[in-house]
């Protein structure tokens, strides 16, 4: 049976929460952003990038464009529980999905689409659905796998709807810039131009593997496979009832050790809280890495006893941090825990969490999330504090 996939991806999500935040801003040229001299732009609404504006642009530089724009300081509660009730329509949708980001996910829809007269009412109604249930804009991307998904929904924004079939590559996908191409990051394309590679299609039809392979390196032949359409990948589920996961986007890539530490740290108490909520302690612990360049690093582990607490899952996910991050700009970390304990495994170990310590869990997830809030993105005085714990 041939696969479905949906992409969908909430459009200008960041600009869009704070409308909803703030009404008063609907038309104007908003960006969301800090506000200091190395602020750069997070997310710009469709009125600022009539002026030439997007994301990762000096705040400076939007200024100048834009004298009249208007600066909003991330809200992150309010992105993430947007985000929740987004992914949960989807979900209660589709046959699996898998969350990309805070705003975007897939989605499989090869049996769902089924109970649909035509093909496309599916994706009319989520889209219908996402506006109404939470006042999101959202483009959806239709194709056979996951990639020409991704790319489809890319095409036509705001509220766009895109079908991108294995035989319309040549035709729509071949054409686009070769910075379009999801998977080929900012630093890559400057290579690709000095080989004279352009357009998809120039990367598709380039007889030269070996100097590809100077670019692309052990990646090469996928990248290959993906201008000319082809993707095997299938929905990775994060969030079934068998783990309990949290993830996190940042405003700005992250770079500095220490901050990605910290991040860690933040996403571990979050989890021990989400765990001790649901009576669940686990034996597998899993690291999700994103880069900026889009690319997944999915690792675990199996622990050799139950674990819940903040401290015991810091712990096991920042070696498998150390043991598997490349060095490279980090968009997004996620932990999750699965394998659960049953029965006195699972009592005596939720037995050692007597009420003084979990007041010192919820104050230290407390401050984390200040944190998070103030900073804009998380700092270095998340990990300190988990330090002076």
């Amino acid at each position: 049976m041939a696969k479905v996939y949906f992409h969908i991806d909430l459009n200008a999500f960041f600009a869009n929460a704070e409308v909803l935040r703030d009404p008063g801003l609907k038309g104007l040229p908003v960006v969301v952003s800090g506000n200091t001299r190395r602020s750069v732009v997070s997310t710009a609404s469709y009125e600022a990038r009539r002026f030439g504006i997007h994301s990762a642009m000096p705040l400076s530089e939007a200024l100048h464009l834009c004298p009249e724009l208007v600066v909003v300081e991330p809200h992150f509660p309010l992105y993430r529980e947007l985000s929740e009730q987004f992914i949960r329509i989807i979900s209660e949708n589709a046959d699996e999905i898998e969350q990309a980001s805070i705003d975007e996910c897939y989605a499989d829809m090869t049996r769902e689409i089924r109970k649909y007269e035509k093909p496309l009412d599916l994706a009319w109604f989520l889209q219908k659905k996402i506006y109404h249930d939470l006042g999101l804009p959202c483009s959806i991307g239709v194709a056979p796998n996951m990639f020409l998904a991704k790319m489809a929904s890319d095409m036509k924004k705001p509220l766009g709807i895109t079908v991108l079939r294995l035989r319309e590559v040549e035709e729509k996908l071949w054409p686009l810039d070769i910075s379009d191409m999801r998977g080929v990051g900012v630093k890559t394309v400057p290579l690709l131009r000095d080989l004279g590679i352009n357009t998809i299609g120039d990367l598709a039809r380039y007889e030269d593997i070996s100097r590809l392979r100077q670019v692309f390196g052990k990646n090469t032949e996928m990248v290959l496979q993906r201008a000319h359409g082809h993707d095997d990948r299938q929905i990775v589920r994060d969030w079934d009832a068998k783990s309990r996961g949290v993830s996190e986007t940042v405003l700005d890539d992250l770079t500095d050790y220490e901050e990605i530490r910290g991040l860690l740290r933040t996403l571990a108490r979050r989890l021990s809280k989400r765990l001790r909520e649901d009576q669940k302690a686990g034996y597998s612990i899993s690291l999700r890495i994103k880069y900026n360049d889009f690319q997944n690093t999915d690792r675990s582990r199996k622990l050799a006893a139950p674990v819940w607490k903040s401290d015991d899952l810091y712990v096991q996910a920042l070696q498998l941090l150390d043991d598997n991050w490349n060095g490279e700009p980090v968009r997004l970390l996620g932990i999750s825990l699965s394998d659960f304990a049953e029965g006195t495994q699972l009592t005596s170990q939720l037995n050692l969490f007597d009420e003084t310590e979990a007041l010192k869990e919820e104050t230290a997830s407390v401050l984390a999330e200040l944190n998070e809030v103030l900073g804009g993105k998380v700092l270095k005085r998340a990990s300190e504090a988990g330090k002076e714990n």
